[in-house]
């Protein structure tokens, strides 16, 4: 009589993770103080969870600078707010020595970037060499006041807001800056449904505003952030998806209506973000709908159109669709 070998269980297509733990945590912690805005939710948390920056775009008044503050109170982590404005000076942003009369030596004053959540506000109403000081800050995680390089806080994350239709008294903010941006967030008005609810849970004022988000307990911190990320890099992405992720953005290169396209850094990105959008869900795989979930922020941002493309009306999220139909998805 042969033996049986019993069956080994199927692996689940889903399991429990700690990614997937702080991003439904984090969406219902923010969920208690922000009515909707769900997809500009999703992309910081994904942004969060990849250590990536996101540039938040929104008309004034649809809660840009509250869902950057619930975020941090959600993840106990620091927090600093930058009003840039045009007279706004690099050292205002990283810091600068200043002389002590008493002990008759120079001692530094961190600027603001000293934080773990930094929330560039308005950031293009400052000329370049402000902007610029955050280069340095986003890509390398530390900042040079006078020759001296300086390690900034970790996790480090900048959340970067501007309004898409106030151009008086701006300065757009230069390529190799927005290339530095995981995502481009659009938070748009909310619909009757949703500002219905806001009237019922707030109150107007600012006081009850700072009341319900001192209210926020955090739901996770640092380490369990690390933990999570180290689950993103984990995430397997196969071949035939990794050439996917290449062709989409190689044809941005070619298309007749951008003339610039997304660089090697933008596929880099767009591979975390789909990891990153793989993990949430608790899968340690990429599949091809990961990528298309996450391709037109991680690109929008990163492209130039041609002066046919803006005359035909046609703006960077409908080209990119384009894009997205054009090339072939593996299975």
């Amino acid at each position: 009589m042969s033996q049986v070998t019993p069956a080994t269980p199927a692996t689940p297509a889903t399991q429990a993770t700690q990614a997937t733990h702080i991003y439904e945590a984090c969406r219902a912690s923010i969920g208690k103080v922000i009515v909707g805005q769900d997809e500009a939710v999703r992309l910081l948390l994904l942004a969060i969870l990849t250590e990536g920056h996101v540039l938040v775009e929104g008309v004034p008044g649809v809660a840009k600078t509250t869902l950057v503050r619930a975020l941090a109170r959600s993840l106990d982590l620091g927090f600093k707010r930058i009003q840039f404005t045009p007279d706004l000076m690099p050292s205002d942003v990283i810091g600068t020595h200043v002389f002590d009369f008493r002990e008759g030596k120079f001692h530094l004053v961190q600027g603001p970037v000293f934080t773990q959540v930094l929330l560039a506000d308005e950031v293009n109403r400052s000329p370049a060499k402000t902007q610029a000081a955050l280069l340095e800050a986003m890509q390398e995680r530390q900042v040079s006041i006078e020759g001296e390089a300086r390690p900034l806080p970790e996790p480090f994350f900048v959340l970067a807001t501007q309004n898409p239709i106030e151009q008086e008294g701006t300065y757009p903010l230069p390529e190799a800056q927005l290339d530095r941006f995981l995502f481009k967030a659009r938070m748009g008005y909310p619909s009757a449904k949703e500002e219905a609810e806001v009237l019922r849970r707030h109150r107007g004022d600012n006081a009850s505003l700072r009341r319900e988000l001192e209210a926020l307990t955090p739901v996770a911190d640092a380490e369990a952030l690390r933990k999570a990320k180290e689950e993103v890099l984990a995430v397997s992405i196969r071949d035939e998806v990794i050439e996917y992720v290449v062709e989409l953005v190689r044809r941005t290169r070619n298309h007749v209506h951008i003339s610039l396209g997304g660089s090697p850094r933008a596929m880099l990105l767009l591979q975390m973000a789909a990891k990153a959008a793989a993990a949430v869900e608790g899968r340690a795989y990429v599949t091809p709908d990961d990528v298309k979930g996450v391709f037109l922020p991680a690109l929008e941002h990163r492209i130039l159109l041609t002066p046919t493309a803006e005359v035909e009306g046609l703006g960077a999220p409908e080209v990119l669709r384009g894009v997205l139909e054009s090339v072939h998805v593996p299975r």
